[in-house]
């Protein structure tokens, strides 16, 4: 019989709890965890890396005064690429449809543009 083989779980089941493995993280069941999502977080992680050696390295993230009219620092700028990148994603998804890779290289382009000019 197929089942046999695949070990498939019957209600008598249910109420028995599993052995837990070693990469078993409970913590996180509340989340869909797929590769995007993970893809996401370890890309805001590596942000982060990034910025705190490149203020070790060449210090000086002096507030300057860009075309918003605000004072930014390297971090401010940082959100604001985050955030924009995060809007124009959520914008594209709406109109246009699950095509993101376009919408990823338009939050490049805005992410080079805020660094430079805000």
């Amino acid at each position: 019989m197929i089942f046999s083989v695949l070990q498939a779980a019957t209600w008598g089941d249910m109420g028995k709890e599993k052995e837990k493995s070693f990469f078993d993280f409970e913590f996180v069941t509340w989340m869909a965890w797929t590769w995007q999502t993970a893809a996401f977080f370890i890309f805001i992680a590596l942000c982060l890396t990034v910025m705190v050696i490149w203020e070790k390295k060449s210090p000086g993230g002096d507030p300057r005064r860009g075309i918003l009219g605000l004072d930014t620092t390297r971090g401010d700028r940082l959100f604001i690429s985050l955030l924009g990148s995060a809007f124009i994603h959520l914008f594209w998804l709406a109109l246009v449809g699950s095509v993101l890779w376009i919408a990823t290289i338009i939050c490049v382009a805005y992410f080079v543009l805020v660094f430079k000019y805000v």
